[in-house]
């Protein structure tokens, strides 16, 4: 066994890592380029907390998978009153066991919740974060992979706070994976991501 965090980043604030709540098609154009169109109501996944990795760590790429995917994505973390924080992070994916469970009917939960699958940059206080809209990036080994704006989300953060709170009850240290624009693709070891959120939050992490 190894030990993980088990608080976020938040310039000292103890505030616990709770459930990670992913929201998927929140982009249009992320989800043409996987085939797919904007559902109904959103649809959400689940991490768990061991999912969750900070800003400079080695992540470990599982064995049992051969097509690791990087998703770029604003994250939102609940505090005791609303919104603690926002931060830049990677919504790894397994995408040949994604893909898989789809065929099948099955859950997501490997392909999406591995230990290191949600690596989060040290979140930037609410208060300080202004209004939005927020550009995120991510360069892999110093290209550009992914560029896109929170302009672009078809749910705003309040409306997908209203809707994880009204379905699951969000407590504080739960953390929203809001949606990635289009560019996804596959990550190898050996490589260095960097991913922004404007000026306001960077994540570094290799992967092994």
């Amino acid at each position: 066994m190894t030990s993980t965090p088990t608080i976020w980043d938040l310039h000292g604030a103890d505030l616990p890592v709770g459930t990670l709540y992913g929201i998927g098609r929140n982009y249009a154009a992320h989800a043409a380029e996987m085939g797919s169109t904007i559902p109904e109501d959103p649809m959400v996944f689940i991490k768990p907390p061991n999912a969750y990795v900070p800003s400079g760590s080695a992540i470990v790429l599982p064995e049992w998978t051969q097509d690791v995917h990087h998703e770029v994505e604003l994250v939102v973390v609940m505090g005791e009153h609303g919104i603690a924080g926002l931060g830049v992070g990677l919504d790894l994916t397994a995408r040949d066991v994604q893909a898989k469970a789809k065929q099948t009917g099955t859950p997501w939960a490997v392909a999406k919740g591995w230990r290191g699958a949600a690596p989060v940059s040290r979140l930037v206080p609410w208060g300080d974060c202004g209004s939005g809209p927020w550009t995120l990036a991510l360069d892999l080994d110093g290209e550009q992979r992914q560029h896109g704006n929170t302009a672009s989300m078809e749910r705003s953060i309040d409306q997908l706070v209203a809707y994880v709170d009204a379905v699951f009850g969000l407590r504080p240290g739960d953390a929203l994976f809001t949606g990635t624009p289009e560019g996804v693709g596959p990550i190898r070891r050996g490589q260095r991501a960097v991913a922004t959120l404007d000026d306001l939050a960077t994540l570094e992490v290799t992967f092994l």
